[in-house]
């Protein structure tokens, strides 16, 4: 197969260029009026935003040749399989290993740890993110598979992070919500989705239109749900910690 590898590409600089522009100004803005940053820091900043746009425009260029077409032709053999249960566990190791290698779901773990100061360590939560995209996904499948309606998902989802709320700390209830946004980065967004629609045009009785889509909303819920778990099992292991210090506190003040 020929793939035209920088077919596109110059479009692609062009849309990269508008969408970096906005931020570019910004910060010229302020560098001006508000900060006046050293020649040297001035530099760097400059360095950054051209790596930047060389980044997200080869990124992007390798999504339209590359990922989106996989994904795609993964998702016709994936949808020729005689037992289609196969899906199931195969939608989960899809799942977590996307969001594992989610480049926005790095930064806002790294982020968590560093500002939490090692309180939630970044590894804990990036598997509980994986574990919980990787289970939203298996059941994307089941959803495929069966014609499932979305709602079925989503509202009894969304119901429970709302009850989940009640019993989590802040800090894991907004770094839930934020994990549903950033989950449903380029990786979520080109890769699976196209291998959905692709699985959805082979089977019998689903649309792709219909069907294909949906997946992405049920991957924003599931970090909401498992880091409101995590939130709850750490609230629990404070709460036990707490009442056995206290005991020995107590048994060590009866001692005296």
């Amino acid at each position: 197969m020929n793939l035209h590898i920088f077919e596109g590409f110059g479009q692609t600089m062009q849309e990269v260029a508008i969408a970096l522009l906005p931020l570019a100004i910004l910060f010229a803005v302020f560098h001006f009026v508000f900060l006046k940053l050293p020649a040297r820091k001035l530099l760097d900043i400059s360095i950054g935003f051209i790596l930047a746009f060389l980044g997200l425009t080869f990124f992007l260029q390798g999504v339209h040749i590359g990922f989106m077409p996989f994904g795609e032709q993964m998702g016709h053999v994936l949808g020729d399989l005689s037992y289609k249960w196969l899906l199931i566990p195969i939608g989960f190791i899809i799942g977590f290993f996307a969001i594992y290698a989610e480049p926005a779901v790095a930064v806002m773990t790294e982020q968590a740890e560093k500002v939490s100061g090692g309180y939630i360590p970044e590894k804990v939560l990036l598997y509980t993110l994986s574990i919980g995209v990787g289970i939203s996904v298996a059941l994307s499948m089941v959803r495929l598979i069966y014609g499932f309606s979305l709602w079925y998902f989503i509202i009894p989802g969304y119901i429970i992070a709302f009850v989940m709320i009640r019993y989590s700390p802040k800090t894991f209830t907004t770094i839930a919500f934020d994990s549903g946004g950033v989950s449903t980065g380029p990786m979520t967004a080109t890769f699976i989705l196209a291998m959905f629609t692709g699985i959805a045009g082979q089977i019998d009785g689903r649309d792709p239109l219909l069907d294909g889509f949906g997946m992405v909303a049920m991957v924003a819920l599931a970090p909401i749900l498992s880091v409101l778990t995590l939130g709850i099992l750490y609230s629990r292991k404070e709460k036990s910690q707490y009442v056995s210090d206290d005991s020995g506190a107590k048994a060590h003040y009866h001692d005296r």
